[in-house]
């Protein structure tokens, strides 16, 4: 069969792409990033050198051989123990972080919570209950945070009753107790057989989890809805209990007593500690809620009125139906409301709360020196969670993205 000439024509062999070392666009792509990487390492080489040099001119030791060397203090508050004159600096900075990293955990809990609650209230019909929201944004958003641990500290906790003359807050009891000196508490003294609650309490949860994946997919094909909220608390207070209560309450508790002139016995917490955590929360609080009333108006009307239509109450819709669709819009602000608020913890350091900067870069400085490893390991310290922080919500955030169909 002939081929006439339009096939011919329309049947051309491309001819073959010259490789061009120069010009070619992956080449320059990767040779860029290779430049710009061994740029950096030089600067960061560079500045690394020229302050050893500059230090070891002065007599003035480098490296991070200090961290294995006694500690001659101890802090006030700490969660893990410590001996002056035998913990060593690396000790201290694991409990300066680590009592850090217990503020603002604290911190982001409760302020995330008071915010998501003042964020619906600031869209409630109330007129009362949307100005006192709007009023509580207002003032504490626009106040200096520092000045605010400030006011907590010095005008709340300082002028507390002094320790014969506590605040019980536990109805006459004595267990719970408030003073200038800090807040008394019971501290849980486990048994031997505890852990098989604790392992009851995991079984539990993950009974929850498995129930409402189990719930979302029958409302799903059926429409039909399950109490997953009350089989849910059902689960995870009675599988405890009766593990608890089987193995013969294995959990004692150390009940704080007054002795002389003050309190022994239990845990107490600091009158710093409370004020750093109710400012830190009560300030990102008010920002956590023009989030989460941003983010529900971000929602489209029709489905507040297309959940109302179907039945759904006015707190039902809300929790079903705006809230979910809202998080996309919530979350990347929060990010960065968190990680403020770790940050805005190194506040502390005005009203003498041990955490890592007041207990490693100003104590553990003025005693050993090393200056710049010290600021080095903090300004890590402060890098490394923000960053864990903004990967795990991302994550989250990802989960949570509307999918376009």
């Amino acid at each position: 069969m002939a081929v006439s000439d339009n096939n011919k024509e329309s049947v051309r062999i491309k001819p073959a792409e010259q490789f061009d070392f120069f010009h070619d666009q992956r080449v320059r792509t990767v040779f860029y990033q290779i430049l710009i990487v061994v740029a950096v390492g030089w600067f960061v080489w560079y500045l690394v050198g020229n302050t050893a040099q500059n230090l070891g001119a002065r007599g003035m030791s480098t490296g991070f051989s200090f961290l294995k060397e006694a500690a001659g203090f101890d802090s006030s508050f700490k969660l893990i123990s410590n001996e002056p004159g035998v913990g060593t600096y690396g000790r201290i900075f694991i409990i300066g972080a680590l009592n850090t990293l217990y503020i603002s955990v604290l911190a982001i809990l409760l302020s995330t919570m008071l915010g998501f609650i003042i964020g619906v209230l600031r869209l409630s019909n109330n007129w009362l209950v949307s100005k006192v929201a709007l009023a509580y944004v207002e003032i504490f958003r626009n106040t200096p945070v520092l000045i605010q641990i400030i006011f907590w500290y010095i005008g709340v906790f300082s002028l507390l009753p002094r320790v014969k003359n506590s605040i019980d807050l536990s109805g006459g009891t004595g267990v719970l107790v408030l003073n200038n000196r800090g807040l008394y508490l019971p501290w849980p003294i486990p048994g031997g057989l505890l852990w098989l609650t604790g392992v009851a309490i995991i079984f539990a949860v993950i009974a929850v989890v498995i129930l409402k994946r189990w719930a979302q997919k029958r409302q799903d094909k059926t429409g039909q809805t399950f109490p997953t909220f009350i089989v849910s608390a059902a689960l995870l207070i009675l599988l405890p209990g009766i593990v608890y209560f089987m193995t013969g309450m294995p959990l004692d508790w150390d009940i704080p007593k007054l002795a002389g002139f003050n309190f022994v016995g239990g845990a107490s917490l600091p009158p710093a500690f409370m004020a750093l955590l109710v400012a830190l929360s009560i300030y990102h609080a008010s920002y956590t809620a023009e989030m989460v009333r941003a983010g529900i108006l971000s929602v489209n009307k029709g489905q507040d009125e297309a959940a109302r239509s179907i039945g759904l109450r006015k707190k039902r819709a809300m929790s079903l139906v705006i809230i979910p669709q809202a998080m996309p819009a919530i979350i990347p602000p929060l990010i960065s409301n968190w990680m403020s608020t770790i940050k805005n913890s190194s506040l502390a350091i005005a009203i003498g709360y041990p955490d890592l900067v007041s207990l490693f870069m100003q104590t553990s400085l003025n005693q050993i020196g090393y200056a710049v490893e010290l600021v080095a390991m903090t300004m890590a310290f402060y890098t490394v969670v923000s960053l864990i922080i903004s990967w795990l919500l991302n994550i989250y955030n990802k989960r949570v993205q509307l999918v376009e169909r």
